[in-house]
């Protein structure tokens, strides 16, 4: 059940805004063709908050935040960490915490992770898994528990799965397709998708009262659990922050559904140099 929720993040709905507003403040009505680039976006201390439901479950949340920046091999670079808190009165579950962490940076456009690893809270286990991106060598390697595991070619802009989070959200509502590899759980895969320029409304928990969005659709070619076909469906709000608010991902029985419940732009980030990471 765990392993499902980090899928949901791989599949392309991601994005980050660039407006500072508070965790209950409402999008601008109407719907506009300027999309932020990474620069924008990559710039400001954002939290989101998802929650996430399979049929009548509630699986758990899932909290997305950009930390500030720190160093890695002797070069600054920009953290990210996808918190998964799961339902623990879900039978057969019981509680799990996992904390997701990247190292990365971007350049025209483009992401290029360094490092990506799994920290299992819940167990008391630091880097259960771990990808390392060595450019020298023009490698991926992958571990899980300190062991080494598979090595893959490294294909540019390589990066770890849910930095998708920020890439999709410069194409929503442009009607022009995106596509990103994406490196996880000892495989490749591509995420690719297509927006919609029409808008349509929706609510959520979020925000005071509806909001225009833009839908997007995609397939993401990754080896999912639960019979995951693949496809998925994505809404972001349709104004110039392009906020992630849904993701619909198929499974065999029905949907997995992921919402937006809560946003807050904490403050302006700065950077964290922090010994631990300069030595991983």
């Amino acid at each position: 059940m765990t392993r499902i929720l980090l899928r949901v993040l791989l599949i392309g709905f991601f994005i980050l805004t660039v407006q500072a507003v508070s965790c209950h403040a409402q999008p601008e009505s109407g719907g506009t063709d300027i999309a932020p680039d990474l620069e924008t976006l990559l710039s400001v201390h954002e939290r989101f908050v998802y929650n996430v439901r399979y049929g009548f479950l509630n699986l758990g949340e899932i909290e997305v935040e950009l930390l500030p920046d720190t160093t890695y091999q002797g070069k600054r670079v920009l953290h990210m960490r996808t918190v998964m808190r799961s339902n623990s009165s879900i039978p057969f579950v019981g509680r799990r915490n996992v904390h997701y962490q990247n190292f990365f940076d971007y350049s025209d456009d483009k992401l290029y992770s360094y490092i990506f690893w799994r920290d299992d809270l819940h167990d008391e286990e630091y880097e259960r898994y771990k990808i390392v991106f060595d450019r020298e060598e023009h490698l991926v390697f992958f571990f899980e528990r300190g062991e080494a595991q598979d090595t893959l070619d490294l294909i540019e802009p390589a990066s770890g799965g849910d930095v998708v989070f920020f890439y999709s959200r410069m194409f929503a509502g442009l009607e022009e397709p995106y596509e990103l590899p994406v490196y996880i759980a000892g495989e490749r895969g591509l995420v690719t998708a297509f927006s919609s320029s029409e808008t349509e409304t929706r609510s959520y928990d979020a925000f005071p009262r509806p909001v225009e969005t833009y839908k997007s659709e995609g397939t993401a070619d990754i080896d999912g659990p639960f019979g995951f076909t693949g496809r998925f469906r994505s809404w972001f709000t349709a104004d110039e922050l392009r906020l992630p608010v849904e993701a619909h991902v198929r499974v065999v029985f029905g949907n997995v559904k992921v919402r937006l419940i809560s946003y807050e732009q904490i403050e302006e980030r700065t950077t964290n140099n922090i010994s631990e990471t300069e030595s991983r």
